[in-house]
């Protein structure tokens, strides 16, 4: 009997304890962990061109945070920063030779492309993540995604006109990329350096930092960039696209005037 009341005694003190440690256990538990982020900067958020305009270098700087010190010091952390021109559709031709003379014959349009591209990573980015994950987020040139527009057929041209468009566009400096492009200057600080061909096209342009981290992507960050015409060069454009009738007479008159006065200065006496 004796033995009986210190069992009830000890299970009513135990109680309490056991109550509170249920109580502990039902809350939902919380990371210590912070999920690393990432903030970019451009050296200018406009670039001008003018009638002696060769091109342009856009530095971008960026930071991380929060990152594994150690992860970092051993390469696991990438950033691929691209700087993305205006979209818009896109036809490719295909010349054959047909009795003698070369025609187009074949052509496909391919929907919302970008008109420039140029890319900047820590390593070639085929190396920093999944086929699949570069091609879902179109990171890389050759992971662009070319739909074509309207396409009715087998699709067995499909893969020729998407390596042509591409093969095109790195001939013109419209498309590049730069495996080792992006370094880091401190242990959070990354600097990039993206080219802007001299026909860099006109419009609002995007450059967009990626982070990944042992190859799987954390976040990205976008931030605009206007390229835009100055001086004369605005001046005809304008012209052009405002009043395209009267552009068009100004300069077939233009031609015959200076037709005329060549043939008036050269012509043999």
């Amino acid at each position: 009997m004796r033995r009986f009341g210190l069992m009830l005694a000890a299970g009513l003190l135990l109680a309490p304890l056991s109550a509170k440690a249920q109580v502990l256990l039902d809350q939902p538990t919380t990371s210590t962990t912070a999920r690393e982020t990432m903030e970019i900067g451009t050296s200018t958020s406009e670039i001008a061109i003018t009638s002696d305009f060769t091109g342009a270098d856009l530095t971008i700087f960026g930071a991380l945070s929060n990152t594994d010190q150690l992860l970092l010091a051993i390469g696991q952390y990438d950033i691929v920063v691209v700087l993305e021109g205006p979209r818009e559709n896109a036809t490719v031709r295909k010349k054959e030779r047909v009795f003698g003379i070369w025609v187009n014959t074949r052509s496909m349009t391919f929907e919302h492309v970008p008109q420039a591209y140029s890319l900047s990573s820590t390593r070639a980015v085929d190396n920093i993540t999944a086929p699949l994950e570069l091609n879902d987020r179109g990171i890389g040139v050759d992971h662009i995604q070319l739909t074509p527009v309207g396409f009715v057929g087998s699709g067995a041209d499909v893969p020729e006109f998407r390596q042509a468009f591409r093969r095109l566009q790195e001939i013109g400096g419209l498309y590049e990329s730069d495996p080792a492009g992006v370094r880091f200057v401190s242990s959070s600080l990354f600097r990039a350096t993206l080219r802007l061909p001299a026909d860099v096209p006109n419009g609002v342009h995007t450059v967009r930092a990626y982070l990944f981290k042992s190859g799987k992507f954390l976040t990205d960050k976008s931030l605009p960039l206007r390229v835009i015409k100055t001086g004369i060069e605005q001046t005809i454009t304008d012209a052009a696209h405002e009043r395209p009738i009267a552009y068009g007479a100004f300069s077939v008159l233009l031609a015959l005037i200076t037709g005329w006065t060549a043939s008036f200065v050269f012509r043999k006496s």
